[in-house]
């Protein structure tokens, strides 16, 4: 994990759930993102923070440093145990955390016959709240223009247990508090770390179910991606 999630509602929603009391800059999309299979390289609605309020950008979804462009793809995760201090993210830890506003995310899970075939789930909040991945961000944070390298990943942690047999990796889900706190410039390092590392949302607030294996397409889109499926053998 995170290798694609949804993010369906409107801004508002978000910034409702999100309960942000400081000024919101660059004005606010009304029309709902309905985006159902949001895949890796797209472009993808994040929060941050700049100087003079919370502002929103569609960034791509994977990023990688200037050095190490053409060795390696970009990556979509940062793993919460090294990312504050591995070269690869210490530079967007210190300078670019941000906010991925989502409603669930996928998972997939070998067949127990054949491990070729896999069935997909789909994981939300029991309580359907929207759900904020803790992120980092190479980005302009004027948020007035978009440059060569910028994007971003969505920082994971183990699963706990229970969680396990549907993936041993997820994302970092903060409530909308340290959601808050994690992208408050004030901040310091220290306590983002803690945020992320301690303080995410336990297992026990997500419920899972299957759902069709059209979502492996990226080019499938819709609503029906995430409704409750008979798992296919």
């Amino acid at each position: 994990m995170c290798g694609r999630f949804s993010q369906y509602r409107t801004a508002v929603e978000y910034l409702d759930a999100l309960r942000y009391d400081k000024p919101i800059e660059g004005g606010i999309d009304p029309e709902p993102i309905n985006r159902y299979n949001v895949a890796p390289r797209s472009r993808v609605m994040i929060f941050f923070e700049s100087d003079s309020g919370l502002r929103m950008a569609k960034l791509p979804w994977g990023y990688q440093p200037f050095w190490g462009v053409g060795k390696r793809p970009p990556a979509i995760n940062a793993r919460v145990e090294t990312a504050a201090t591995s070269k690869f993210f210490r530079d967007v830890w210190t300078t670019g955390r941000t906010l991925v506003a989502a409603d669930g995310w996928f998972e997939w899970v070998k067949g127990p016959d054949d491990p070729k075939k896999k069935q997909p789930y789909y994981i939300r909040r029991r309580d359907g709240e929207p759900l904020w991945f803790a992120a980092l961000a190479k980005l302009d944070r004027a948020g007035l223009t978009e440059r060569d390298g910028d994007g971003f990943v969505i920082i994971t942690a183990d699963s706990d247990q229970g969680m396990v047999d549907i993936h041993d990796r997820r994302p970092v889900v903060l409530e909308a508090d340290l959601a808050r706190e994690w992208v408050d410039q004030e901040t310091a390092p220290e306590r983002a770390e803690e945020i992320v590392r301690d303080l995410a949302l336990p297992v026990e607030a997500f419920e899972w179910f299957a759902v069709d294996r059209a979502v492996g397409n990226v080019r499938n889109e819709g609503q029906h991606l995430i409704e409750e499926s008979p798992a296919q053998r």
